[in-house]
């Protein structure tokens, strides 16, 4: 189907590309590309946050024909359209050099959310931003992969702060002109429409826009269509917004949905990951069509299991939907067919044996639909195999055939230019392209302490003078207490020892730990000959009340004239931050309760940009830690309070008795040689082991390929068998 991609009112035809070009995530991790839009207009792409739809529309016409003159801009502009067209070609990748023969292949990858770049706000934290990652390297692979998602056009929210520094959330109508979104034409020529999906008594028309990814098309579902009930239409509204239907309603879109949208657009995929529970519909769908071509119920579920993968990201029990059976028919309820698919049938894929007997628990339904499941480190594999024995009664915990497969991050994406430019004189220029793998990353030892220090030095200034402007935006645009501009950075200084915590503030990742003794962090903080300072940012899920009290408490210390401005929070954090934060803070701080932190990959980030982290045992960093890249809290054996308490004097005493006076060690060039040491380390660790490139070649060659050949050996589904022993207990933690 046809898709409308003019974006851009007037381009001159000589760099009439230009709009090609912005239409492909791909410039995101291109820095020849990014360089050329910044070229365009550089107040504009700061001011669009580097968005080059925004920018080329934004631009003086009359700047844009002066390009169209200029030689030197028109070789740069031929060459990075050069770099597009090689990394969009079929016949590249390692995908292709390695796999000849599956040249039609094709992989679903089906999730809530992702997070690709700050425009486009449809993601809320780590599952989003892997699965953009997880998109890139595919890209970058030559992974034949189709991404399917959904179009929030409210995104998630936007986060604002009161005078009492309490989360107030608030959105806004994105606008789709400024995006790189290319809306699909529906079956009938004056309509949007692709597929329907009956749901609560009605039906519900479900159109798409496609997002190019460099080589991988996203597909993201949209039900604001005319021809839906204005109720429906309000479904893909918002990230995670609503109640239980809500959010039923819209994993059912999602999932059955996306399944008749690719079928439409003519995409067959070989095999189907659903990321996280929230897509398993998908497998339903698939299921029920089997069933209509008159398969028996048992040889549809196996062959939906033999091609499906299933990717689980918590251990926390409110990262599982449970819906119960009553809002199930509610919603569900017009799906039932005693011919193909009745009520019993449907809702015992989503049975749990040993707990809400009746529910509907997604995470089940998934687990028992895919033949190939993981967790995303070893430690949450484990830990997976744990939770969900229940359903493999007859088994020990390590017998149950859950695999791991750990996170990794987009070097590309999150790697600062200037620390790659350093690096093209180890690997060669563009090195990032084509990067090094294995024992090739020890080549950073070769770097010169100095230099490398210098450099961070930079970034480090360039975060504070980016934490300045954004509080002169805020205070400009709606801040009306002067005392918002303490908290918000400007008194920090590149001096200090600068420790950065961000990301989502829910309860079990414990933003407020640092804060129980807040007379030892006080003397931390205000040392007159070796202060610290602290960058905080993240957002708590606007339903959680707990953890907008711990935000609060972290803003209320920023406002604390007793910590002398050494306490910093930056609003609404999102991608275009965390990229400054990973690239400028001295270090990494990750303190979550184990074992509920299921992998925690801004601990990588931070590591490609020789920033150490500082974090408990658990997720990555259980098997990251080699004890020379950062530094480990110890595991405490105690549990609730009495571990939170083991932890904080763990923390402080590593900060008081190593972190703080390797930092400020210093040789004869006032380098901090011991520290530079664990940057270094850092890269190396993060570089070689968690790249989603290392990931994505980890699901291929054990997971999507086994699935594509039906080269699985042995099937071992979940039973429904009453569990002959009592449950274990549950993990359990704040909504």
């Amino acid at each position: 189907m046809p898709a409308d991609s003019t974006k851009i009112p007037y381009l001159p035809e000589p760099i009439a590309g230009l709009e090609r070009l912005s239409l492909n995530l791909w410039w995101r991790w291109d820095r020849r590309a990014r360089a050329l839009f910044r070229t365009i207009d550089p107040a504009i792409w700061s001011a669009t946050r580097h968005n080059p739809v925004a920018t080329l529309r934004m631009v003086d016409p009359n700047r844009l024909a002066q390009l169209s003159r200029d030689k030197k801009f028109l070789a740069e502009y031929w060459a990075v359209l050069g770099g597009l067209d090689h990394a969009l070609d079929p016949e590249t990748g390692w995908f292709r050099s390695t796999f000849t023969e599956l040249g039609s292949a094709c992989f679903a990858y089906f999730c809530a959310e992702f997070g690709l770049h700050n425009s486009i706000p449809i993601y809320s934290g780590g599952l989003g931003i892997l699965a953009g990652d997880h998109c890139k390297s595919a890209s970058d692979l030559g992974v034949p992969l189709v991404g399917v998602g959904l179009l929030y056009s409210k995104g998630y929210f936007d986060q604002k702060l009161n005078h009492d520094g309490w989360q107030e959330d608030s959105d806004e109508l994105f606008d789709q002109r400024v995006m790189p979104l290319q809306r699909l034409q529906g079956v009938e020529d004056d309509s949007y429409s692709i597929a329907v999906v009956n749901t609560a008594g009605r039906p519900v028309h479900v159109g798409a826009w496609r997002l190019d990814v460099g080589r991988v098309k996203l597909y993201l579902l949209d039900t604001n269509l005319p021809e839906n009930d204005p109720a429906d239409r309000e479904l893909t509204y918002k990230l995670y917004g609503g109640g239980q239907e809500h959010r039923l309603k819209q994993e059912w879109i999602l999932g059955v949905g996306g399944v008749r949208v690719l079928r439409e657009l003519g995409v067959s995929p070989g095999v189907w990951h659903a990321n996280e529970g929230h897509a398993t519909f998908m497998m339903v769908e698939r299921v029920r069509e089997l069933l209509a071509e008159g398969l028996a119920l048992e040889d549809a579920i196996a062959q939906v299991r033999s091609c499906s993968v299933f990717t689980t990201h918590t251990p926390v029990p409110a990262g599982h939907d449970i819906f119960h059976p009553e809002l199930m028919d509610a919603v569900c309820g017009d799906y039932y067919d005693d011919s193909v698919l009745d009520r019993a049938s449907f809702l015992s894929f989503g049975r749990h044996p040993a707990m809400d007997h009746g529910a509907f628990h997604m995470t089940a339904a998934a687990l028992r639909l895919a033949r190939h499941l993981n967790g995303v480190s070893r430690m949450h594999g484990a830990l997976t195999q744990e939770l969900w024995t229940p359903l493999w009664p007859d088994r020990e915990p390590a017998e149950v055939p859950i695999e791991s497969i750990t996170n990794g991050v987009h070097l590309a994406s999150w790697m600062s230019e200037q620390i790659m430019l350093l690096l093209d004189e180890i690997f060669g220029a563009y090195w990032e392209v084509d990067p090094p793998e294995g024992e090739a990353w020890d080549k950073v030892l070769q770097l010169d302490d100095a230099r490398i220090w210098h450099l961070h030095y930079q970034l480090k200034t360039s975060l504070f003078g980016f934490c300045r402007e954004l509080a002169r935006d805020r205070w400009k645009t709606y801040w009306k207490d002067a005392t918002h501009l303490v908290g918000a950075g400007p008194l920090l200084s590149p001096g200090p020892l600068t420790i950065g915590f961000a990301r989502r503030f829910a309860t079990y990742k414990r933003a407020s730990l640092i804060f129980r003794d807040e007379a030892r962090l006080r003397r931390l903080l205000t040392d007159r000959h070796r202060p610290v300072q602290l960058v905080f940012a993240g957002k708590a899920h606007p339903a959680d009340n707990e953890a907008k009290h711990i935000l609060q408490r972290v803003w209320r210390a920023s406002r604390d004239p007793s910590f002398e401005g050494r306490i910093a929070f930056v609003e609404d954090y999102d991608v275009h931050v965390a990229h400054r934060l990973v690239q400028g803070v001295d270090l990494w701080l990750n303190l979550p309760r184990v074992p509920l932190e299921a992998c925690g990959t801004s601990g990588m980030k931070a590591g490609l940009n020789f920033v150490p982290q500082l974090s408990t045992l658990d997720g990555w960093w259980a098997e990251g830690f080699n004890g020379e890249n950062g530094w480990a809290i110890p595991t405490s054996e105690r549990e609730g309070d009495a571990q939170d308490e083991a932890d904080h004097d763990a923390l402080f005493t590593l900060l008081e008795r190593e972190v703080v006076p390797t930092y400020y060690e210093r040789d004869e060039r006032e380098i901090p040689a011991a520290w530079v040491a664990r940057m270094k380390q850092a890269m190396i660790v993060a570089a070689k082991s968690f790249t989603t490139h290392r990931m994505v070649k980890d699901y291929t060659e054990r997971f999507y390929l086994p699935a594509l050949r039906g080269t699985t050996e042995h099937d071992d589904p979940p039973t429904d068998r009453p569990v002959p022993r009592e449950p274990k207990p549950q993990l359990s933690a704040p909504a």
